[in-house]
């Protein structure tokens, strides 16, 4: 039997339907009539006002509801609910104080409540902050951010797939340029934008479920926001004491700045940097060069090392799109990258260069990761800057930005231009600085291959620009290279001075153009220096004892021989000839000095020495020869550099006969010819004679007695004893000339000269009585030379060097390899073919040309 339902009165059921109606009709006035019957959420939320705002939220109560919200978290969105409502209306009725209220009390449960309802309450949360910041009043603007910064500190439990931040990502960065009058109430609302665009990030880049935050139409606003704030706070430099214990909006920009880029992955650095670059651009930032370099040292620091080229190879491109840009522009990205570069090598913690080989094995990180980096290549990099310089050479000489049209033209100014090209070369030098051995190799020998050789390939010189063109791009070029080998470190000279670098190097060391060569020297130095002796022989001087110096001379090894056999008589033969030019200055001097001393000490074994001394005389011969018209401080300048080294080798040698002829000589120079030391040649007034007459007897340095001393200590005396003579190579020749334009012109003229046609041209020979009887007179004269010419050559051959021997020999034989080609092109026709002849439409015959393996021969010549 079912039990009896119990009687409710009907007052009770009357009350209950009505809590039920008037729990679903928030905010319709109907509540005010009868406070006990309004929900209980409600009346919780009205609890914690006061009466007068000013006394602030009412703290015992507000634990209730916080209660209620964590034992019921299905009432929380109806709680968020109810508290935006009340807070529009308070904003709209001004009443401020009601509106902190509200909010601290939102954020009171959003800190305590991580329910899945929450999102319900964080949508009316998010509603009234939109609100709040909508707000024209600065005070409610600082107050919804701070409530935003503290909601983006939260982790949430459950993902959002709906929620956007659009609006607060464009508020945030109107409020990051804000102009109000008030200095210090603009500060604050600019700090709070910073302070919101940093909430929004936290609370985006690491849920994959939010809206993506790297997108351009988001990074467009916040980086030049950031950018914005971190330039204005520049010139603020003097702060009072209790302004400097608060963090400036320059400090929290950058804080924010390196957040925001220290989250960014792989995919997103182009996102990040390139609003950095357009920010750049629009405000003519690349040429004050100091905010451009310090944003970039942000992004290099802030990033993760292993992304550091994906940045440079944004600067390159950016460089390359801004070609014609004003040379001041162009010089501050190329700073930029200067900066950039350094940062990416000493940044990393022990990594290796940040770049790879395209299609090898990745560089980015000591353990290299098995993939293929898209990022620039070693050569790609320097060839964007070789192309800069080359560009602004062109733009230096033609004064134009676009040598073909004369419309709309910018003025370039040469000082922008040059240090434009001083800028691309040290940028060159740091990337240079980050490779490892063999890739700098590779670079030498890629900008090796770029410099215009007279001769070789002209077409490599700058359009348009002439010889004066050729000679800059040769000399900011080899300035490069110059910048590539500075502490470049070998341990063997085979791979690190390799023929096809060192003899178009050479090459250069022998043109007329004092600063080509002392720029080859200078290249020369860096690579042979391997122990950092150099800056010992910074100049030239006697020195009585070198071991002050504390050189550092090791054991030559076996590829160091190896190299000198190889190349020995090239830089012997250089160097002479460098001493010899007329050109040459107290520069000049000093770093061949610099070079002689490097080789004694770097590559010298028995056989070197006695070479480098028979050059050491032979230049001593070079100054005393009437027969070279040199100025007289070139002469004084070669005794002493001769004198310099002598005293050099002679204490490297250790052979005290030899130390002391050598020291007796110059003990005789100091008393009677002061001028032939370098003590009083190479200072900024030499103390010159006004002629140099004939040096003879104790003033001067005897092969005689060297060869004497030397030999008693076992080295070659047939060696000694022969003088030093330099072979001249047609490359040599090459290298006189001055420009392209004088070596293209002596072609036509050597072909002309070569040719059968001129030959027949050229008239007979008139035989006359006076010609027989002259002939008749001259030829005991020409036996005789005839004779004499025979004892020198067998001479030669007997006590000459082999590599003499050889070069010589190999000369000859170039010689008539190149006549015996002449005649095979003069007198080869094609064979006849055994076929016969065949007869043309016009009755006339015409040979056939038969392939050679369809020929039919005799049997008795096929085998």
């Amino acid at each position: 039997m079912p039990l009896p339902v119990p009687d409710v009165p009907a007052s009770r059921r009357l009350a209950l339907d009505c809590r039920t109606i008037l729990d679903h009709r928030v905010g319709k006035g109907v509540c005010g009539c009868c406070g006990a019957l309004r929900p209980r959420y409600k009346r919780l939320v009205d609890n914690i006002f006061p009466e007068d705002p000013e006394d602030g939220l009412v703290k015992a109560n507000m634990e209730k509801l916080t209660f209620y919200a964590l034992s019921a978290p299905e009432k929380l969105d109806r709680i968020g609910a109810y508290l935006s409502e009340r807070l529009s209306r308070d904003v709209a009725r001004h009443r401020y104080g009601y509106v902190c209220i509200a909010m601290e009390a939102l954020d009171q449960l959003l800190m305590a409540c991580h329910c899945q309802s929450i999102n319900l309450f964080v949508e009316s949360f998010l509603k009234m902050v939109r609100k709040l910041l909508e707000s024209d009043k600065p005070n409610l603007q600082i107050l919804g951010t701070n409530s935003f910064v503290k909601f983006a500190n939260i982790e949430e439990d459950t993902p959002s797939y709906h929620r956007s931040y659009d609006f607060f990502v464009s508020r945030f960065s109107e409020m990051c340029h804000s102009s109000y009058e008030d200095p210090d109430i603009r500060t604050k609302i600019r700090m709070a934008g910073i302070k919101g665009l940093q909430g929004v990030v936290r609370k985006t880049v690491n849920d994959e479920l939010q809206a993506n935050i790297w997108d351009p139409q988001h990074m467009d606003k916040i980086v030049p926001s950031l950018l914005f704030n971190l330039q204005s706070g520049e010139g603020v430099e003097s702060r009072s004491p209790s302004e400097k214990e608060k963090e400036s909006p320059v400090e929290l920009t950058e804080r924010c700045f390196r957040e925001l880029l220290g989250r960014a992955a792989y995919g997103n650095i182009k996102n990040a940097v390139t609003p950095v670059l357009m920010h750049l651009d629009n405000h003519s930032l690349w040429e004050g060069k100091t905010f451009a370099v310090r944003c970039f040292k942000i992004i290099m620091y802030s990033i993760q090392s292993q992304h550091s080229h994906l940045v440079i190879q944004q600067l390159l491109g950016h460089l390359d799109a801004n070609s014609k840009s004003s040379a001041t522009v162009r010089a501050g990205i190329v700073e930029v990258l200067l900066e950039a570069a350094a940062i990416a090598t000493s940044g990393s913690v022990g990594d290796s260069p940040f770049w790879p080989h395209r299609g090898a094995v990745c560089l980015l990180q000591p353990f290299a990761c098995m993939c293929v980096c898209p990022g620039p290549t070693v050569l790609e990099v320097f060839n964007t800057l070789l192309r800069q310089l080359r560009l602004s050479v062109d733009y230096e000489l033609t004064g134009s930005y676009d040598p073909g049209s004369s419309i709309g033209t910018k003025i370039i100014k040469t000082h922008g231009e040059r240090q434009l090209q001083e800028a691309v070369i040290r940028t060159i030098g740091s990337f240079a600085n980050t490779l490892p051995t063999y890739q700098r190799s590779e670079v030498m020998l890629f900008i090796m291959g770029k410099i215009p050789v007279p001769g070789v390939h002209p077409a490599l010189a700058s359009s348009g620009s002439g010889p004066e063109g050729t000679r800059m791009i040769q000399v900011m070029l080899l300035k490069s290279l110059v910048q590539v080998t500075a502490g470049f470190q070998t341990t063997n000279m085979l791979t690190a001075l390799p023929s096809s670098f060192l003899e178009p190097l050479l090459s250069f060391s022998l043109t007329e153009d004092p600063e080509v060569r002392l720029l080859v020297i200078h290249i020369l130095l860096s690579l042979i220096d391997r122990h950092d002796n150099r800056p010992k022989f910074s100049t030239i001087s006697i020195i009585s004892d070198i071991s002050v110096l504390k050189l550092k001379v090791d054991k030559c090894s076996r590829q160091d021989n190896l190299f000198m056999k190889k190349h020995g008589q090239q830089l012997y033969r250089h160097i002479y000839l460098g001493c010899k030019e007329q050109s040459s200055g107290r520069q000049h001097y000093e770093n061949l000095y610099n070079l002689l001393a490097l080789l004694s000490m770097e590559l010298a074994n028995e056989e070197v020495v006695v070479d480098l001394i028979r050059l050491a005389l032979a230049l001593q011969d070079l100054a005393l020869s009437t027969e070279e018209s040199m100025p007289v401080y070139n002469r004084c300048a070669v005794h002493a550099l001769a004198a310099a080294y002598l005293n050099l080798i002679c204490q490297l040698t250790t052979v005290p006969a030899f130390c002391q002829h050598i020291h007796e000589v110059i003990e005789v120079r100091q008393k009677e010819a002061p001028f032939l030391l370098p003590e009083d040649v190479f200072i900024e007034v030499p103390k010159l004679p006004p002629s140099l007459e004939r040096m003879e007897g104790e003033v001067l340095f005897l092969q005689s007695k060297i060869t004497e001393v030397l030999g008693g200590s076992g080295y070659n005396i047939d060696r000694l004893a022969t003088p030093y003579i330099p072979q001249y190579t047609d490359d040599d020749r090459l290298s006189k000339r001055k420009s392209i334009g004088e070596t293209i012109s002596i072609q036509p003229e050597v072909e002309s000269r070569n040719s059968p046609e001129k030959e027949e041209r050229t008239p007979a020979e008139e035989i006359t009585f006076e010609t027989l009887k002259n002939a008749i007179v001259d030829s005991v004269g020409m036996e005789e030379q005839e004779r004499e010419r025979r004892r020198q050559v067998v001479e030669k051959f007997q006590k000459a060097p082999f590599e003499e021997i050889a070069a010589h020999c190999g000369a000859r034989a170039t010689l008539l390899q190149s006549k015996l080609n002449q005649i095979f092109e003069i007198t080869i026709r094609p064979p006849p073919s055994p076929s016969g002849t065949i007869s043309s439409g016009y009755g006339q015959t015409q040979s056939r040309s038969v392939p050679v393996y369809e020929m039919k021969f005799p049997d008795l010549c096929v085998y």
